[in-house]
């Protein structure tokens, strides 16, 4: 490609020519790629067939051939949507469209999606980088719901959605869920999500056995839906943008859930501390404890003995002639029984022994002698 002037070439700086067609409403990129490569596509009056130029949308002038390309700034709208409506830019059974309901003169995609019968805050946009990390869950963009399910749940079926359930698709856990309002027949529940699976609150919600009678999508990140009306629609602000911007650009950090406290009544005895031991044996006061072990104190030296004038130590342990200790008396000799039923000290012969039944009998050894 020749340049005539530095100033009349495509940029250096900018947005690649594919991405700025696409968003113009010219088609797909990958349809935009092709119309470069085939050389239609013009800059500055310049046959552009290279996929890598950048165009400055404000100050270039693009041509599709030789028809001058209306270039389009990147907008962003907020629609309150109503049930009924599809989140898709083609449908083929010809319903309602959320990109129907926006009035604007370039062609816009929905970020993320929401279920047909659900309604509430969905964002539209023909920024496409943007639209990709508010939609995937590797940024964690939060998003509320305000959720009225059938019945009362009880505090351990909420505490389930926020542990985790196994559905298809893997594990699917809220980041957090509390109760707004009870009703006579229903509750209210405010439901905060990191990730989006296809009707998650809803598959959660009848795991735990509650239906969801009414489902809105009240905020994204830091944006809230606010008073717009259902079906109206607005564009959002240039502060609005860069909040969105920064909630993408900042660090996700998981919820820490404090550790459940296990109360006890003034009489209960309490635990034992950290190196203390039962009455039983011992060690109340435990020494400094280093990587799992404990340390134990030092050992006090003991004063140096040295035996009296005039005593014998043996090998024993005892004192010599000189020593006064009292002998304990020897103790008797047991008396043993033998085998054979003869006692040492002369017991009796023939005596009677009990058997199974209860009676006695004499001794057949003795009624033989």
């Amino acid at each position: 490609m020749s340049a005539k002037s530095r100033d009349a070439s495509p940029s250096a700086a900018g947005e690649r020519l594919q991405k700025v067609l696409a968003a113009a409403g010219v088609g797909s990129r990958r349809e935009c790629e092709e119309l470069i490569l085939e050389g239609r596509v013009e800059v500055n009056r310049q046959v552009v067939t290279e996929l890598g130029v950048r165009v400055e949308p404000d100050s270039d002038v693009i041509r599709l051939d030789g028809e001058v390309v209306k270039t389009a700034r990147n907008v962003y709208y907020m629609l309150n949507k109503p049930p009924g409506v599809v989140t898709t830019n083609w449908d083929p059974e010809g319903r309602t469209r959320v990109i129907d309901l926006v009035r604007s003169d370039y062609r816009l995609f929905p970020v993320g999606r929401l279920d047909r019968t659900s309604e509430g805050l969905i964002l539209l946009t023909n920024d496409g980088e943007l639209a990709n990390q508010l939609a995937h869950p590797r940024y964690g963009i939060s998003k509320t719901y305000y959720v009225v399910v059938a019945g009362h749940p009880k505090y351990e079926e909420l505490q389930v959605l926020e542990r985790g359930v196994r559905l298809a698709e893997g594990l699917a856990k809220v980041e957090s869920v509390a109760i707004k309002k009870r009703l006579r027949q229903s509750t209210a529940l405010e439901i905060v999500l990191r990730e989006g699976k296809n009707r998650e609150i809803r598959r959660l919600l009848a795991r735990v056995g509650h239906k969801v009678l009414k489902l809105q999508r009240i905020a994204q990140g830091p944006l809230r839906l606010g008073a717009l009306a259902l079906g109206d629609s607005r564009q959002l602000t240039m502060e609005e943008v860069a909040g969105l911007r920064r909630a993408c650009h900042a660090p996700v950090t998981p919820r820490q859930k404090a550790k459940p406290v296990k109360l006890r009544s003034r009489g209960a005895a309490q635990p034992p501390q950290r190196g203390a031991r039962s009455q039983s044996g011992a060690r109340q006061q435990g020494g400094e404890r280093t990587r799992g072990k404990t340390k134990r104190p030092p050992a006090t030296a003991l004063p140096e003995w040295t035996p009296a004038a005039g005593a014998v130590i043996s090998y024993e342990g005892e004192i010599g002639p000189e020593s006064t200790r009292e002998k304990k008396p020897a103790k008797p000799a047991r008396r043993v029984a033998s085998q054979s039923g003869r006692s040492a000290g002369g017991a009796a012969r023939g005596r009677k022994r009990p058997t199974k039944t209860g009676r006695s009998k004499p001794n057949q050894r003795g009624k033989q002698r």
